[in-house]
């Protein structure tokens, strides 16, 4: 196991520029394993939708659903700004 108060000294050692780049990385990893748990979950229900007898999307149903999603959330997050 990595010995976390090393990686700590060893990060303040560091100038601020860097350890805000040290930052950003972590920022990147937590996030790639929250997509890659998100996606674990979504995947473990895809039997249980194939026994309901659920109609599998195609490619061109995953990327409507997807632009409808973005659009709904830039219209969401554009009229936050406005408020």
């Amino acid at each position: 196991m990595p010995n976390a108060q090393a990686l700590l000294e060893k990060i303040e050692a560091l100038p601020p520029e860097r350890i805000a780049e040290v930052e950003d990385f972590v920022d990147f990893l937590s996030a790639k394993l929250r997509r890659t748990a998100a996606l674990d979950r979504l995947l473990a229900v895809v039997p249980a939708l194939e026994a309901a007898g659920a109609e599998q999307l195609t490619e061109d149903d995953i990327a409507a659903e997807l632009a409808a999603t973005r659009a709904a959330r830039r219209t969401r997050d554009g009229s936050a700004d406005r408020s």
